[in-house]
Parts: structure tokens; C-alpha cells; sequence
């Protein structure tokens, strides 16, 4: 392709929409265009690169032996109630676009394909004969976000690949799985990207089990954790690990002690003199479910810990049917302004205990009459500690379980793992932290969608059974700027050779040149006729701006017909490395054909 030829605009200033290095070198290099929040076009340049990913994953996926097909953007609201999903998509996450056709019929655009993918199987597989299954599509889908930011890494309308397999039993499933995985490792892979899998929550999607690709960039909105024996790695949402071992207390007996302006853990330890450790902090949430109950949750918690929301969102959704719900619509910090919503008196809020009193509570049909007590681990082995009085200005110290106070009924995992802790596997090793942008995660469903929408098989005893069901995503547009955010300079993007738009860049430094011409349309050609993918810049620009350009859309390899065509010689760039060589031009298909191939992963 000649750059005099193509839709090729390029800018010298960052622009202002642009946060992070992948997105402002997108906008500049001409790779996508804005036309709203979150909201993109993929120009020339970028529709190559997103191609070529798709390519790989179609050769990848296939391997595995999955079926390409095209579901529909569009899907009927009655799909996603039989599954309980309605609410949490529409309400709760709110990130579905939901509408009315003519008929007054609710719709939505997809953001994810399960509920289609089910309906499907409910009506096409009857028999275990059928199974297993495993299906893929490569498809635009649509996300209401918030805040779309980062450009393709949040965007609104995105291209993903999503696969769902059908099995008759959980060890087919996880054959199946093992199998996505080391095609997603593949592809990865062969893309040119360093990755993590780690272990991952499978939020609204859900499942037993999950995990994460992670493209590693400082710019990730993931933190991962993980040990460098290469045994554990995940997602901080997911993680777990040994916390630090509690101090000893220094109170040995009962008393109230009064703690004025101490509504923190900091300020209440440093007025008593004592570790945060022995602290038990008391955190109130409120909870809100479908069926429009608001339980409130009383978490207790070690007070060098955060509570980890994720976790504590799956617990309360595990939950549910105690509340006539299917799903928790949301979960947020009970504050002075929220509790108005619900509290019968003022709350001693930074002073709370374990056993805050019920009657706190203005019970009604809407809000449940008594706390939800939950405990995290940690503070489940802690002897006379501190904790709030329920009352302001006022802390407990010497305080234990089974005496001044009774344990939580419902005793979990609540903690959030960070850096520096130790690892449960083996406590000698310490996790430790990088950031990552998700591009890829497999689940293992089981029966969570067949069971809600009824889609069963004939087992062969002849009962009917639920599938086993598997899912499987990729990011490919979230993939391409994963690339970029991973692999660029000071002068530009850097791309893996795999993906790149073009393999070879020829630049012509002065066109007006008929020698500097005529060679470089003669390499040109040749290189195109070999299936090697080259650009030639034959625009009438000085050499300086084409050289920018040729870094700034950061093709791998870039020819010049310079000076050293008296010598009968071209010099050869490598875009990585900016490593500069002259070689005869006899010699340029075949040393391309070489460096190529070498930079390719197969």
C-alpha cells in the first residue's frame, strides 16, 4: 500500500481526551478516531492489526477444535430474565443498553452472548449424543460504562471473542477448559504479549471457577499478586494469602476507656498505644437486592486489614434466597448520609462494635429489621482486643470472643491480599505486585444458565439433564491497545511483528530522487510478491517527517533508499531495537523473509 494513496493523518501534539501512552499513540499514529465517549472508529491501519488478532485466535480456537459462528447484537429482554440477569445488568451493574422495539417489546444489545448461547442449545441439542459442544464468535458487543476512559481499554462498543462449550459431566468441562486455556496461552503468545494467568473472581458471568490473561503494563487497571516460584498468581479481587501475625496485647482485662476523636483506627491506636493488629474494626454496608430488601451487614474485620468487596459481594449473593432474591443489585459503605435511609437513631459510627443493637434498625417491608454479622479470619483467633463501645468517643480494650462478645455467626474470607504477605502454598514466599490489563478469561459455568433457563439434554439413562456449561472471552480491540501500552517508546508504538499492520515500511527520503524512486518501487513490489506486507511512503514530504511517522506507527522493519544505493545498499531498520544495518538489495527479500519468521511465533 502507498501512503500517498491511504486515509494517513498523523499528529505531533497529545491529545487532550488521552490519559495513558496507548491511547494518546492510537489517536496520534491514526490508528482510531473519537466520534464519542467511548466510541471509536479503527481506520485503516488499526482494522489490519485487529484482522490479523483475529486471525490468530481463529486458528487457535479452531485447533481446539471449537465452531466459528455469528450470534445477534440484538437480543430480547425475556432471554436475560429467564436467566435473573435482567436486573443486574439493567439496574444493578447498569451497563446493558436496554430499548423498546415498535412493539413496545423490551431489547438490549449484547454485552456478553450467554443467555443466546443457552437458548440455543435448549433448542438445537436434545441428546447426550450431541455433547460436547463448543462454539465461538468474533462479534461487536456493547457496554454502558460509567466512565469510558483509556480508550479501547474502556470503551463502549468493543470488538471480544466469546466461546461457550456444552458437556454432559464436569470432567468433560474441565478438558475442555484445559484446552482453552492453552490455545488462550497460544494465542497470547503468538501475539507477541507477556502475559500472566492468574486466578480470577467470575463476577455477573459467574461459575466455579475462573482465570485471567493478563497483558502486563503499568497502566493496568488489574493489580495482580502474585510469587515469584511461578506456583500462584491472581487477580487482587481473588487473591488470598497468610496475613502478618497479630501483636500481643497489652491489655489483659475488660474495660471501657474513653476515646475522644478517635473515629479511626490510626488515631485510636495511637492514643491507646497499642498495634492495629489487635484492633477488631467493625464495618457497616448496606445491601440491596432484586427482590428490593436492604439488608444491612455488619462486617469485623482485623484492623490493619481492608475488606475486600468482592468477596464480600459473593458471600452476600450466595445469600440471596434468604431474601425471596436471585442476585444482589448492590453493595456500598453505610455512611451519615445514606443512613437516613434507614436508621432509627444516629449511628456511633466510627465507635462501633461487634454487637451493635438491632433496634438501630427502623425495620419496614423495604429494609430487613436485623443485621446481617459477618466475620473476616482474622480476627477469629484474637485475644483481648480492642473494638468500639457503641458509643461515641468511647473503645473497648482487653476485650475476647465467647466472653464480652460472640462470634459472628457467618465466619469467611473477607480480607483483601496485598504485597508483602505471605503465600498460603508456602508461607516462606512473599506476594508481590503488577499491574495488568485483562484480555482474556475462561470460566467454568457448570449449570448456573441451563438450570435458570431450563435447557436440559436426555442423559443416556433417559433423564433429563442440565449442560455442563463452559465460557470463554477475549478482548480483541482491549488486545490490540494491550500491545501498545506494553511495547512502545519515546517515538512511538512498537508492535509484535505477528500483529502488526505491516511488516516493512520502505521511505523514500526524497521522491524527486528518479534513482531513490525507481528502487524503491522495484523492492516494493518484490517484497508484496513474496507476502511480505510493505508500506511505501512515496509521499512528498522532507525525510525527517517520514522517518517520525514510520516510528510513531511503529512498523517493525523500515527500509531507506538513501545514499547507500551508490554502494548498491538499503538501510535496514529494526523498529525494537533501532538497530540500523546496510544490505545489498539483492539480498532484501530474503533477509526480511529471515527476520520476520524469527520474530514470529507459530
Amino acid at each position: 500500500m502507498r501512503l500517498s494513496s491511504m486515509l494517513f493523518v498523523t499528529l505531533r501534539e497529545e491529545p487532550a481526551e488521552a490519559e495513558i501512552v496507548s491511547h494518546k499513540l492510537l489517536l496520534r499514529a491514526g490508528y482510531i478516531r473519537r466520534i464519542g465517549s467511548g466510541i471509536y472508529c479503527y481506520l485503516p491501519l488499526m482494522w489490519r492489526v485487529l484482522q490479523k488478532i483475529s486471525q490468530i485466535v481463529r486458528e487457535e480456537m479452531n485447533a481446539a477444535g471449537a465452531e466459528e459462528c455469528l450470534l445477534p447484537q440484538l437480543q430480547p429482554a425475556d432471554l436475560w430474565q429467564e436467566s435473573g440477569r435482567w436486573d443486574t445488568y439493567t439496574k444493578a451493574e447498569g451497563i446493558m443498553f436496554s430499548l423498546q422495539d415498535r412493539q413496545n417489546r423490551l431489547m438490549a444489545l449484547g454485552p456478553t452472548h450467554e443467555e443466546v448461547i443457552t437458548t440455543i442449545a435448549r433448542e438445537l441439542i436434545k441428546s447426550y449424543r450431541q455433547l460436547p459442544v463448543n462454539l465461538y464468535q468474533i462479534q461487536t458487543k456493547f457496554r454502558d460504562e460509567i466512565r469510558p476512559r483509556f480508550g479501547l481499554l474502556r470503551a463502549r462498543e468493543f470488538i471480544m471473542k466469546d466461546g461457550y462449550s456444552f458437556h454432559t459431566s464436569w470432567e468433560c468441562l474441565q478438558n475442555t477448559y484445559a484446552r482453552m486455556e492453552q490455545a488462550y496461552r497460544n494465542i497470547f503468545t503468538r501475539c507477541g504479549l507477556s502475559f500472566k494467568v492468574v486466578e480470577a473472581d467470575s463476577g455477573a458471568i459467574g461459575g466455579a471457577a475462573s482465570q485471567e490473561f493478563m497483558v502486563l503494563a503499568n497502566a493496568g487497571e488489574d493489580e495482580i499478586l502474585y510469587t515469584d516460584d511461578g506456583v500462584y498468581a491472581a487477580n487482587v479481587e481473588k487473591a488470598v494469602s497468610l496475613p502478618p501475625s497479630p501483636a500481643s496485647s497489652p491489655f489483659h482485662f475488660y474495660q471501657k476507656k474513653e476515646t475522644p476523636d478517635c473515629e479511626t483506627i490510626a488515631k485510636v491506636c495511637d492514643f491507646l498505644n497499642c498495634s492495629d493488629t489487635i484492633v477488631v474494626k467493625n464495618v457497616l454496608y448496606q445491601a440491596l437486592y432484586d427482590s428490593g430488601k436492604m439488608v444491612l451487614v455488619l462486617v469485623s474485620i482485623r484492623g490493619d486489614q481492608e475488606v475486600n468487596e468482592v468477596k464480600l459481594a459473593n458471600q452476600l449473593s450466595q445469600l440471596a434466597s434468604q431474601y425471596d432474591a436471585k442476585s444482589l443489585l448492590s453493595l456500598k459503605v453505610a455512611d451519615e448520609i445514606s443512613q437516613s435511609q434507614w436508621a432509627a437513631k444516629p449511628l456511633p459510627l466510627g465507635y462501633i462494635a461487634p454487637d451493635l443493637p438491632d433496634d438501630y434498625i427502623a425495620a419496614s417491608d423495604r429494609v430487613v429489621g436485623k443485621f446481617l454479622r459477618m466475620a473476616d479470619q482474622t480476627v477469629v483467633e484474637l485475644k483481648d482486643f480492642v473494638t468500639g463501645a457503641n458509643e461515641s468517643g468511647y473503645h473497648v480494650v482487653g476485650a475476647n470472643w465467647g466472653k464480652e462478645f460472640t462470634l459472628p455467626p457467618i465466619i469467611a474470607d473477607l480480607r483483601k491480599a496485598r504485597a508483602g504477605d505471605r503465600a498460603v502454598h508456602n508461607p516462606q514466599q512473599t506476594l508481590k505486585s503488577a499491574r495488568g490489563i485483562e484480555v482474556g478469561h475462561i470460566f467454568q459455568l457448570g449449570t448456573k444458565y441451563s438450570t435458570a433457563m431450563e435447557a436440559t439434554y436426555t442423559a443416556e439413562d433417559g433423564s433429563e439433564k442440565p449442560f455442563i456449561m463452559g465460557c470463554y472471552g477475549i478482548g480483541v480491540s482491549r488486545l490490540a491497545q494491550a500491545a501498545v501500552e506494553q511495547s512502545h517508546d519515546s517515538d512511538g508504538i512498537i508492535w509484535p511483528v505477528a500483529i502488526a499492520p505491516y511488516h516493512v515500511i520502505i521511505v523514500i527520503p526524497n521522491v524527486t530522487d528518479a534513482e531513490q524512486l525507481k528502487v524503491a518501487e522495484d523492492i516494493y513490489n518484490r517484497l508484496n510478491e513474496a507476502g511480505i506486507e510493505t508500506l511505501l511512503d512515496d509521499r512528498d514530504e522532507r525525510a525527517g517527517v517520514k522517518f517520525k511517522d514510520a516510528d510513531l506507527i511503529g512498523i517493525p522493519y523500515r527500509l531507506v533508499t538513501g545514499r547507500a544505493l551508490k554502494e548498491g545498499k538499503v538501510e535496514l531498520v529494526e523498529r525494537a531495537t533501532k538497530h540500523s544495518q546496510l544490505i545489498p538489495i539483492e539480498d532484501v527479500v530474503e533477509t526480511l523473509h529471515q527476520k520476520i519468521n524469527a520474530n514470529s511465533y507459530k
